[in-house]
């Protein structure tokens, strides 16, 4: 992009600052302006990676040293006349290309077939008009149009936002929708997971909508930052790759020394020069294990297949075995370590007592199957009543949907609204058979900056409201508060404990409160209305962990493998999850972004990292700052992940592992397994199946390496 158009830390700008700096206006660009620009800038788009051709793939089973000594004793054979032996070997080279070549093409079509190949529309503003265009047409100053349901096309500086909440999860692994405000100005050195008045290319716009003015395209956006670091990180050879090196170079000494020294007792002997040459050749092809290379891709293609059917789908063969060698996973935590899917855990019930009572809420993801349990057991009919008016407090204060279609639960809306809807349905309220009895008449929609909705609703001649929001707000609109003993003075103080808990431990935590008001005109409900009402309740959500997850992790401790979880989640989230699952008890093994940034030199980084096993709010070029300070460790490093933001440290690793069901292109392209369910105890699995592998090799390669050892002990006694 031309330096005219790149602005440093737009963030960091006031609005009419980035507009002047573009030469651009609220109403867009002059569509010859445009066009213009679009000529200077090029088009606003990645470079795609070509698959490799068949005849590459082919060429490259035999880019090996061992295969390399193997051509070489073939062409001593020819020399020697030798043609049974120089046929024997071709055609073992030929056979292990082509079971290569088969495995690894199959692989690659796979890949291919789960790439989202969907063409991107946006809206934007043109002399003050709405064009519909491609992405790929957009330049610096252009005006876009985000609304709920499209995905940014390019990086933008927010103009204006109503109720905007963006899903970042792609760049930043943060995974909850981030609220979005324009008129905010910025540090300039904040974190991208807090760049509030910022759209970034690739993330999803969950709720509302807004517009903003392009600030970066292509490659000079984030999400193009991370392909350009793809591009140029080097990849780092698997660890079958670097043994086999050491094993031929050996074998290559070994049987140098054992023709030089038989070459030396025929000349002592005075057999003819020509016949200690032949002497020495045959001894050398006779040594070289010429089947190790068939046995091996046999194996590992046998491997690979067995993979497959455990969801791991493998694209390069050696990744079989560099899976089965890893000492370290470095895994993504939202959708593979949890299911990515915001869930009631908790419900906070104000009692008679002076503390409140936490009951659990059984059941995980959007499946309504689950129940109460308080801390007596399932609830009795003074709670379950309490329970339902919180339920239709849930299912009235909320624009989200749940149902149930062609067998499957389908919903959409926000996060925090289908989890309400989710606890509703266990509590067996429907949004639909409540409307029936109490009709709305009003609503006040959620927004970022009131952090609050409201419902009103005809309840026969009067009125009564339902609130959902932040626990400091809603409370000062409350003056009681509802017990299984009925109604009382509210209790703010140990209410607001109960809150902080429960936040402290990685919940999200939202008030439900409702009442009957006095209102003169229903239809302008404001927050004027809002006082005196009744809290119900509080609801303390989380992304929960998926079943077969903490198994999984405490199988790779059995193995010897250390885990660790990198994620952009706030650290008090990460350290909850990585508490469950045993990854980490101490705060101190937790580490954040900001204290990799503080970090000099990579001794120290290593130090850092030694013990650290949960990394929260975590910058894309960090997580590869984390893997390659495990490797200079010595570790084997495996890494998983699904964004954008993964792909650097997928690239660097032994070992990248992507997720196939919600992964991205950039994500599978950079790595060498691909997990098709996206889940953490598949790729448990394919190490399981990894080191089978790496049996079966070790077996191969002893079995003929005894062989051609015995023949060089004849050749020698002969």
């Amino acid at each position: 992009m031309p330096d005219a158009w790149r602005i440093r830390a737009p963030h960091h700008l006031a609005i009419d600052a980035v507009l002047e700096r573009l030469n651009t206006s609220r109403d867009g660009l002059a569509p010859d302006e445009a066009q213009a620009r679009l000529a200077q800038v090029g088009p606003n788009a990645l470079p795609q990676p070509e698959g490799d051709s068949l005849a590459r793939i082919f060429l490259r089973q035999f880019a090996s040293p061992l295969i390399y000594v193997l051509m070489a004793a073939a062409i001593l054979s020819l020399t020697i006349g030798e043609w049974s032996d120089a046929g024997f070997i071709t055609a073992v080279l030929l056979i292990n290309a082509v079971i290569g070549t088969f495995q690894e093409y199959s692989a690659q079509r796979a890949a291919e077939a789960l790439q989202r190949l969907v063409r991107i529309r946006c809206r934007v503003l043109r002399a003050g008009e709405s064009y519909e265009i491609d992405a790929e047409a957009l330049v610096p100053g252009d005006i876009v149009l985000l609304e709920s349901g499209t995905r940014v096309p390019a990086d933008l500086r927010l103009l204006e936002g109503h109720d905007l909440e963006i899903d970042e999860s792609l760049l930043t692994g943060e995974s909850l929708a981030v609220a979005k405000q324009a008129d905010l100005i910025l540090d300039e050195d904040v974190p991208l997971a807090e760049r509030r008045n910022m759209a970034f290319a690739g993330t999803l716009v969950m709720r509302g909508r807004g517009h903003g003015v392009v600030v970066a395209t292509g490659l000079d956006t984030e999400l193009g930052r991370i392909a350009a670091d793809v591009l140029e990180q080097p990849t780092v050879r698997a660890p079958l790759v670097e043994r086999m090196e050491r094993f031929t170079r050996r074998i290559a000494v070994l049987v140098g020394i054992a023709a030089l020294l038989m070459a030396a007792v025929a000349m002592l002997r005075g057999m003819p020069m020509a016949d200690v040459f032949m002497m020495a050749v045959a001894l050398a092809v006779s040594v070289i294990p010429e089947g190790l290379p068939v046995a091996l891709t046999v194996a590992l293609a046998v491997s690979m297949r067995r993979m497959a059917r455990r969801h791991v789908l493998i694209r390069r063969l050696v990744a079989v075995e560099s899976l089965g060698s890893c000492t370290f996973i470095a895994t993504d935590k939202t959708g593979t370590l949890t299911l990515n899917q915001l869930t009631v855990k908790r419900l906070v019930v104000p009692a008679s007592a002076a503390e409140p009572e936490v009951w659990e809420v059984t059941g995980e993801g959007l499946e309504p199957t689950g129940e109460v349990v308080t801390p007596r057991g399932l609830s009795d009919a003074s709670e379950q009543a309490l329970l339902r008016r919180l339920a239709e407090a849930a299912v009235l204060a909320n624009e989200g949907y749940l149902g149930r279609r062609n067998g499957q639960w389908v919903h959409h809306g926000d996060a925090v609204d289908v989890a309400l809807l989710v606890l509703a349905h266990k509590l067996g309220v429907n949004r639909d058979e409540v409307l029936v009895h109490l009709p709305e008449v009003a609503t006040i929609p959620f927004e970022s900056e009131r952090r609050f909705a409201a419902s009103l609703h005809r309840d026969g001649p009067a009125y009564r409201v339902y609130v959902k929001g932040a626990v400091e707000r809603v409370l000062p609109m409350c003056s009681r508060m509802a017990t299984p003993a009925g109604e009382q003075e509210l209790d703010a103080e140990n209410v607001t404990a109960a809150a902080l808990k429960l936040a402290g431990s990685g919940y999200r935590v939202i008030a439900l409160a409702a009442g009957e008001v006095a209102i003169a005109d229903p239809e302008t409900l404001s927050d004027a209305d809002l006082h005196a009402l009744t809290l119900l309740g509080l609801v303390a959500m989380i992304d929960p962990l998926r079943p077969e997850a903490t198994r999984a992790v405490a199988l790779c401790r059995q193995a010897g493998i250390e885990v660790a979880m990198v994620t952009g989640d706030h650290p008090a989230t990460a350290l909850a999850i990585a508490r469950e699952l045993g990854l980490a008890r101490d705060p101190a093994q937790v580490v954040t972004g900001a204290d990799l940034e503080q970090v000099e030199g990579t001794e120290a980084l290593d130090r850092l990292t030694a013990k650290a096993r949960v990394y929260a709010r975590m910058e894309p070029r960090q997580k590869l700052d984390i893997v390659q300070s495990l490797q200079r460790q010595g570790h084997f490093v495996a890494v998983s992940g699904d964004g954008a933001n993964d792909a650097p440290a997928l690239r660097a690793a032994h070992v990248g592992v992507a997720m196939g069901e919600n992964g991205t292109d950039v994500a599978r392209e950079s790595a060498d397994i691909i997990i098709t369910d996206d889940n953490f105890a598949s790729i448990v699995a394919g190490v399981e199946e990894g080191r089978i592998a790496y049996g079966n090799v070790r077996k191969v390669i002893f079995l003929l390496v005894s062989t051609g050892a015995a023949e060089l002990v004849l050749f020698l006694l002969s």
